[in-house]
C-alpha cells in the first residue's frame, strides 16, 4: 500500500477504497495527536491541547475498528491496530501528565 501512487487513475476500485480507508484513519489520528498535543493545529500554528477531542478521535477510530472486524484486508486492519495501539500509549502518557498535575 506503501508504493501506490496518488494518481486515482491508476489505481483499481479496490485500491481506491483501501487508500480512502487509510486517510480516513489518518485523519483522525492527526485529530488525536493535535488533541494530545503532540503536533500544531494547521488552522491556528499553535499547539493545543485537548485531551476530550483525542478521546473522541479515539473511540472513533475504536468504533470503526470494531465494525469492520473480519471484513478488513489483513494490511488495513494491521494499519488501523497498530495507529490505534500508538493513539492510546501517547493517550495513556498525556493522561497521567494531567493526574501528576492534579496531585501537586
Amino acid at each position: 500500500m506503501d508504493q501506490i501512487n496518488m494518481d486515482k487513475e491508476n489505481l483499481s476500485e479496490e485500491q481506491q477504497q483501501q487508500l480512502l480507508f487509510m486517510m480516513l484513519v489518518q485523519q483522525h489520528q492527526q485529530i488525536a495527536m493535535m488533541g494530545m498535543g503532540k503536533i500544531e493545529n494547521p488552522n491556528t500554528g499553535n499547539v493545543e491541547r485537548e485531551l476530550k477531542s483525542a478521546k473522541f478521535a479515539i473511540d472513533t477510530l475504536l468504533m470503526l475498528q470494531k465494525y469492520t472486524e473480519g471484513n478488513l484486508p489483513k494490511e488495513l486492519n494491521n494499519y488501523l491496530a497498530e495507529t490505534l495501539n500508538n493513539l492510546r500509549m501517547n493517550y495513556a502518557d498525556e493522561a497521567g501528565k494531567d493526574a501528576e498535575e492534579e496531585q501537586e
